[in-house]
């Protein structure tokens, strides 16, 4: 599995169809209201599948494939949300990440397009 992170508008999508070679068909968008495709080979906007599960109060499952590119926004820096739900959110968030990062064969962030390999 392999994980991309970076803030918004930063590349990451494009950055992950090149480095991977997926096809438009190979890529399905999370949202914050229902369960992802797991059987998919590019995840994106992964933190919406965690906004899903905090939302019903579970913790989010990691069903991947094995070989699953993830992409996934950076919210987890930056100002503390006064919102409770929204603070919840960015801190399963980073929780989540940081499971994922550990279980990953790399990481890569993104920053102003340029990539840079964590792992």
């Amino acid at each position: 599995m392999d994980l991309i992170i970076g803030g918004a508008f930063q590349g990451k999508l494009d950055y992950a169809r090149n480095a991977f070679g997926l096809r438009e068909e190979e890529i399905v968008t999370c949202t914050p209201d229902s369960e992802p495709d797991w059987n998919a080979r590019c995840l994106c906007r992964v933190e919406d599948y965690v906004l899903d599960c905090v939302r019903r109060g579970v913790s989010p499952e990691e069903k991947f494939r094995p070989d699953a590119v993830l992409v996934g926004r950076d919210i987890f820096c930056g100002v503390v949300p006064i919102d409770p739900e929204e603070r919840a959110w960015r801190e399963e968030t980073g929780r989540s990440d940081s499971r994922l990062s550990r279980g990953a064969d790399s990481v890569t962030r993104l920053f102003c397009g340029i990539p840079q390999k964590l792992k």
